[in-house]
């Protein structure tokens, strides 16, 4: 893993890019229903509610007016697929790439369940959710954090190494954020909030090296009125 530092905090409006490396763009996808209830999603396909559309369209906005965006990648499920195609209308007419190992993690027999009651319904499962343990597996054929943490560094590994000196967008899932925090060497486990539609900014240099240059900014959100108080992101997210 990447020992690169965080930047001072985010920037609104951040853009630049270098042939010396491949900035990725990294966003998470709108609000769902499901967010707003706070039940788990996983890999189970829900789709953008009316709200996720409206911030999907104000970070197509926000991007459309930064350095020239070269590709789109995409999680296959729709509440990605969806944000991610909003941003490709607004930046070009860019085909978005669909790519599995950028969806969200696999919650096993949680997924479905209201993340308060947890606990109570499921209380195995639960403990292996928030369970310091990253090579735990959740019940249920769900996948632990660091079979996560795999697959979405791969992905953007992938993705990276195709497009030095240029700008690409992914659109992904909360939990896959998460692990991608932890790759650029931020220290332990992301703690805070990793809002439906943040934008983080990623640099990848040579292979494998990796700086994350912003973090969690939602300030196209709060210029346009789209920043809910509904269920938020952190590793337990999905």
């Amino acid at each position: 893993m990447a020992e690169s530092p965080i930047t001072d905090s985010p920037t609104s409006g951040y853009s630049y890019t270098h042939p010396d490396y491949a900035e990725i763009v990294v966003v998470r996808h709108g609000e769902t229903a499901w967010n707003s209830a706070g039940r788990v999603q996983g890999q189970v396909d829900v789709e953008l509610n009316e709200t996720g559309r409206q911030q999907a369209v104000a970070v197509a906005n926000r991007l459309s007016r930064e350095s020239k965006i070269s590709a789109i990648y995409s999680s296959d499920l729709q509440r990605a697929f969806e944000t991610a195609q909003i941003i490709a209308v607004k930046c070009g007419g860019l085909e978005v790439v669909k790519d599995l190992d950028l969806r969200e993690r696999h919650m096993g027999d949680l997924q479905g369940h209201p993340y308060r009651e947890l606990a109570k319904t499921n209380p195995i499962g639960y403990e292996a959710l928030v369970s310091k343990n990253d090579d735990r597996e959740l019940p249920g054929g769900g996948e632990s954090f660091v079979q996560l943490f795999k697959r979405c560094k791969s992905a953007l590994l992938r993705i990276g190494r195709k497009h030095k000196g240029e700008r690409v967008v992914v659109v992904t899932h909360g939990a896959s954020i998460e692990t991608l925090y932890k790759w650029a060497g931020a220290n332990g486990r992301y703690a805070g909030k990793i809002d439906n539609a943040s934008i983080a900014f990623f640099h990848l240099y040579g292979e494998d090296k990796w700086t994350l240059k912003m973090w969690g900014d939602v300030s196209h959100l709060s210029h346009n009125g789209f920043l809910q108080p509904g269920f938020e992101g952190d590793r337990t997210s999905a």
